[in-house]
């Protein structure tokens, strides 16, 4: 049978995929729209399954924060190539995507997938944009975090590919001041990836390997044996310093560390304000 061009149209409309797909789609189905849509999906699984195994170290990273600052979101989408990154088709899936977390909070990306938001089902969504594009495309994590007496801040660094949440609790009255310097904490999450916020949050067996290391460290440098734990606990102060965001200098002011800040709002305006988390979604970040 014929296919005529307007059919053609209307499928890509419905579909998105690309005009030849569509009419061999149509031609195959005989016309029938329902099966030519059915055809199409099955095609983006056929793609997906064949690209299962290839690396999606690109993509974006979107986060989101209510006008309150007592919820926030953040959302990393992959995909192969940073074209595709780019491409109003990738940007609108992961645009979806943020709008199902914002909507429905799930709590894994599993549970995400199985939503259902506007008529639209998240793994058929998925499904179709990696028949449409021909790559690995993967919602890879997100995060939900919401705060009644505290305030949320994110911070985007430029290329969309490293995103900041951060949390606080008893916030007070904080507004716009605490906003500001809770989004130069960001930056500074940013860009000196810290492993925590307080030294007693790093996990002990981290601590220990370290602790081991150091004495080792000075054990080769002929250091005597009675003051090798002294050495390595000088040595782990430092690692602290520079691995817990509250001990870590200011980036924009090295006389101070960034617990200095929150003590000295605090001092200024008779809050209680303490970080409690942060998250940090890097597209190169190995532990996923």
């Amino acid at each position: 049978m014929t296919i005529s061009a307007s059919q053609v149209k209307e499928l890509r409309d419905k579909t998105g995929a690309g005009m030849m797909d569509c009419k061999k789609a149509l031609t195959e189905a005989g016309g029938d729209f329902t099966k030519a849509i059915e055809i199409l999906r099955k095609k983006g699984a056929a793609v997906a399954a064949k690209r299962a195994e290839r690396a999606a170290n690109e993509g974006i990273v979107k986060t989101f924060v209510d006008e309150n600052h007592h919820t926030g979101i953040i959302l990393e989408v992959n995909c192969e190539t940073d074209f595709v990154a780019k491409s109003d088709d990738f940007i609108n899936f992961s645009d979806f995507v943020m709008e199902v977390v914002k909507n429905q909070k799930p709590s894994n990306v599993d549970e995400l997938l199985e939503i259902e938001y506007n008529g639209k089902k998240v793994s058929n969504e998925l499904t179709d944009i990696i028949g449409k594009i021909g790559e690995k495309i993967q919602v890879t994590r997100f995060a939900v975090e919401e705060t009644g007496s505290g305030m949320i801040v994110d911070y985007v660094h430029h290329g969309s590919k490293l995103g900041v949440l951060i949390k606080t609790e008893k916030a007070g009255d904080g507004g716009e001041e605490l906003a500001l310097l809770l989004k130069d904490i960001a930056m500074q999450v940013a860009a000196m990836r810290p492993i925590s916020i307080y030294r007693e949050d790093i996990p002990k067996e981290l601590v220990e390997k370290e602790i081991e290391i150091y004495k080792e460290l000075a054990k080769k440098e002929g250091k005597p044996e009675n003051i090798l734990d002294k050495i390595a606990q000088g040595r782990l102060n430092k690692y602290f310093q520079e691995n817990c965001l509250s001990e870590q200098t200011f980036v924009k002011d090295n006389t101070k560390t960034v617990g200095d800040l929150i003590k000295e709002y605090n001092k200024l305006h008779s809050t209680e304000t303490k970080l409690v988390l942060f998250h940090r979604f890097h597209l190169s970040d190995e532990n996923k």
